[in-house]
């Protein structure tokens, strides 16, 4: 008797799914999307939302009208284009980082407006969401959540005499408190010295990475940073002329000179963020029980040119590594990825 019920159950879902998909047919719906600072990482992840929700609008016969704002890291700039969005209706506002993704939580609770987070390290953290398997709330997204303990394996893989090990962040970030947190009771652990190194800014993070290169540090630890990120072509050279490695939670690092990025594929990120959104606007899906998706792909992103200029050979780095990444791959160094295209 269970079992009929569960099937019957099952094929009202998916009737009732079927019948959306098809009310929606020939709609347009209205998506604001916001991000939170300009650099290659978050800028990425915009460019594929933006492709993948129009290939999917073409299969589904619908069309997505984005209106695209960057914040610049401002906080009253942020809560005016939120406020924006509110007044114009959209159909589902999507925040591309931790403060974005909080600030739009709070302005739609009165609102029903659904929200869609890309790039949230720790939603649960943040009081996003109850759970990542069951949100809670109007709101669901895509996590960048970085496995510290993995990036630790490849610092020592390389350097096995590791003895102090830089901590560089800003303190502001909510992206990188847990990461930080993780990285001292791992290196607390082992009985390895650290110091930390942070800045707010641009200009502070610059002069961070002058302090940690000033004391020797053997390696520098940056989690999903998105001030250091910003930082990271202003710095990238000093570090690298003194023989320090800078071990990075994403791509876009490496690509902005940083010795390696470790994580998430940002690209694949802002397609599966753009899925979510065809979910809930096209197929009905509600955001509270829509999972959030996360994704362990294990890459490792070795920047060649930043790599030689430490002293380090890039296929005996690429085999010490092998163990701890399911893949290694090479990267140089540019503004964008648009220009290694």
């Amino acid at each position: 008797m269970m079992k009929k019920v569960a099937a019957f159950v099952l094929a009202a879902v998916m009737a009732l799914g079927f019948a959306l998909a098809v009310e929606a047919e020939g709609q347009t719906f209205k998506v604001g999307i916001c991000n939170y600072v300009d650099d290659a990482s978050l800028n990425q992840i915009v460019d594929n939302i933006e492709n993948r929700l129009q290939v999917l609008g073409e299969e589904k016969g619908v069309a997505f009208e984005i209106s695209y704002q960057n914040c610049n890291a401002d906080a009253n700039v942020l809560n005016q284009i939120v406020s924006n969005f509110v007044a114009d209706q959209v159909d589902l506002m999507v925040g591309v980082a931790t403060p974005v993704a909080m600030t739009m939580q709070t302005l739609t609770e009165d609102t029903g407006i659904p929200v869609v987070f890309a790039a949230v390290t720790d939603p649960v953290s943040a009081g996003l969401v109850e759970s990542l398997e069951a949100p809670g709330a109007n709101i669901t997204g895509t996590s960048d959540y970085l496995d510290t303990a993995a990036v630790f394996n490849l610092i020592f893989a390389a350097n096995p005499d590791a003895k102090l090990i830089g901590l560089l962040y800003d303190v502001g970030q909510d992206a990188s408190a847990t990461p930080i947190a993780d990285a001292k009771a791992l290196l607390d652990s082992k009985g390895i010295a650290y110091k930390e190194y942070t800045g707010t800014t641009v200009d502070e993070v610059i002069l961070a990475a002058q302090a940690a290169v000033a004391d020797g540090v053997d390696a520098i630890f940056t989690p999903q940073d998105n001030t250091v990120m910003t930082a990271e072509l202003s710095i990238y050279e000093t570090v690298a002329e003194a023989g320090i490695p800078h071990y990075t939670g994403a791509d876009s690092f490496a690509l902005n000179g940083a010795f390696l990025g470790y994580g998430v594929d940002y690209a694949n990120l802002g397609v599966e963020t753009a899925d979510l959104v065809s979910e809930i606007l096209v197929d009905g899906a509600s955001p509270a029980q829509t999972p959030v998706k996360t994704f362990d792909n294990g890459t490792a992103t070795v920047n060649t040119e930043t790599c030689e200029a430490i002293g380090f050979d890039y296929d005996a780095i690429a085999e010490a590594f092998a163990p701890y990444c399911t893949l290694v791959q090479p990267i140089t160094t540019a503004e964008s990825f648009d220009e290694l295209a």
